[in-house]
């Protein structure tokens, strides 16, 4: 029997660079096969060929032995192909269930028929096991709440070969529950699912194969349990990494207080939240999505103006809500979603580096000095090895894991010493995220006070010196890192221990 999906001798080259050199793919109905590599390995042009999105330039496709050509997204939803991609491709001024439905909606004498198109949304939700708002756009749910409306848009499609970009990036342990119960329904209903993560503790739970990519090679494919996490690791990489986490820098007892929070609150959201954070001190903020961790960073950033409560830095009053004074006090926020809230994509590395601290670059005809801002800026990609061919090149191009270095370059030409972390390593590579975990470290050994808000429990227990639960926009309970376990994090953030 001929499998669901074969790839055969793909090959993809853009200009100056070879994507994809002679990849093979198999996939079979009822199987789970995990796809990683870094950023950069060729995993997505591949899905994007698969998809319709690009057209291989070597190669051939077929499904249950037929080869096929897909020229078009059209055609490979025809054929049964469904992507869940990383990036979001809803509609953010519709509704849910508009979204869900969008390209497929149900009629009634020639009409949209809302009323299935509700229906329809709200059976796929409930198979997710979630209880979203039907009747608002999507722009005003929150990341993870869209994540599972793009989930949720795919499965409406009935799809037998699923594509599953990073989907639990930006989820809750208890929404990826939810997300693995459904990919275990799929995979038993004789779906094929091609699952992209950086994630390597989702591997052991999910994949039946793991196929390994590096500079756009098949470098690797191997049963799941028979292909350890460090050799998968070793394959990506092209070398060993020791840990995941590097070594925190031991908490200094007698250091300031850089950051303290007094009784802040927020449209309901967050409710008296109070809490420190001393010079070369790493605080993890862990917790259900909706707890108010988000929030919570937004609020002291300024990004959101409080409805009451003090924020003061080295001892300073921070007047709420003012996104200027938050930064001239020292407050860098690194947003969750960094290329809608964190880059201007269609701007340089240099344009965005600088953009926080346009005044400093100002000349006294009140122009800005370029020549400045490229030895600021070079200065930047120096010290934090940003792969990019130069000051000029559009962030765009770049991947999430150089992305995120500009954004960190941006705040750390303004000497900030309060760093506001929004799930910082969401949808980058292994190798990427420890390069950025090393900056953190970085920036602790330097007397910066730290808050990192992740989804990624081990993340937040192996880079927090202490961990702060978020439940109802407040803070349910406080661990050492010592005393923090995942069962006991868990059972705060979920109200069991309460």
């Amino acid at each position: 029997m001929p499998p669901l999906l074969e790839m055969r001798g793909i090959g993809k080259s853009f200009p100056g660079v070879r994507a994809l050199s002679d990849v093979s793919l198999t996939l079979s109905a009822g199987e789970v096969l995990v796809l990683v590599g870094e950023n950069g390995a060729g995993k997505s042009t591949l899905m994007k060929i698969l998809a319709g999105a690009l057209q291989a330039d070597e190669g051939e496709i077929s499904i249950d032995g037929a080869r096929v050509r897909i020229e078009t997204p059209q055609i490979a939803q025809h054929l049964g192909i469904g992507m869940i991609y990383q990036e979001f491709t809803l509609v953010p001024q519709l509704t849910a269930p508009a979204n869900i439905n969008l390209g497929a909606e149900p009629t009634r004498s020639g009409l949209i028929d809302f009323a299935a198109a509700r229906h329809t949304a709200r059976r796929v939700l409930d198979e997710l096991g979630l209880q979203l708002p039907l009747d608002i756009p999507v722009s005003k749910l929150s990341v993870g709440q869209q994540q599972l409306v793009e989930i949720a848009k795919t499965l409406a499609k009935s799809a037998r070969i699923i594509v599953m970009d990073e989907p639990t990036a930006a989820l809750s342990d208890r929404e990826i529950e939810r997300l693995f119960a459904i990919v275990a329904k799929l995979r038993a209903a004789g779906a094929g699912i091609i699952y992209i993560s950086h994630r390597m503790e989702e591997l052991s739970r999910i994949a039946d194969r793991v196929m390994v990519m590096r500079d756009g090679k098949v470098v690797a494919t191997r049963n799941a349990s028979e292909f350890p996490t460090d050799e998968i690791i070793a394959a990506m990489v092209g070398r060993r990494l020791a840990s995941h986490f590097p070594e925190l820098p031991a908490p200094e007892p007698k250091a300031p207080t850089r950051l303290d929070v007094r009784g802040l609150r927020r449209g309901g959201i967050v409710n008296d939240v109070c809490f420190s954070v001393r010079g070369g001190e790493i605080v993890g903020l862990a917790g259900l999505i909706g707890a108010g961790r988000t929030e919570i960073v937004r609020a002291i950033a300024g990004a959101d103006a409080p409805d009451g409560g003090e924020i003061r830095i080295d001892g300073t009053l921070v007047r709420n809500g003012r996104i200027g004074q938050a930064i001239a006090s020292g407050i860098a926020f690194i947003t969750e979603d960094r290329k809608a809230q964190g880059l201007v994509l269609g701007m340089t590395v240099r344009e965005n580096v600088t953009l926080a601290h346009l005044a400093d670059f100002v000349d006294r005809d009140l122009l800005v000095d370029v020549a400045r801002e490229r030895a600021a800026t070079k200065r930047m990609i120096d010290e934090l090895q940003i792969r990019t061919p130069g000051t000029e090149q559009l962030v765009r191009n770049l991947s999430g894991g150089t992305q995120q270095k500009v954004v960190l370059a941006k705040w750390l030409l303004g000497n900030a010493r309060v760093f506001l972390f929004d799930e910082p390593t969401r949808g980058i590579d292994v190798g990427a995220k420890i390069e950025i975990y090393k900056l953190m470290v970085e920036l602790a050994r330097r007397g910066a006070a730290l808050v990192m808000v992740s989804s990624d429990l081990p993340e937040v227990l192996g880079m927090s010196h202490r961990i702060l639960v978020v439940r109802d926009g407040r803070i349910a309970a406080e661990f050492a890192r010592a005393d923090a376990t995942p069962d006991r994090v868990i059972a705060v953030a979920t109200g069991a221990a309460a």
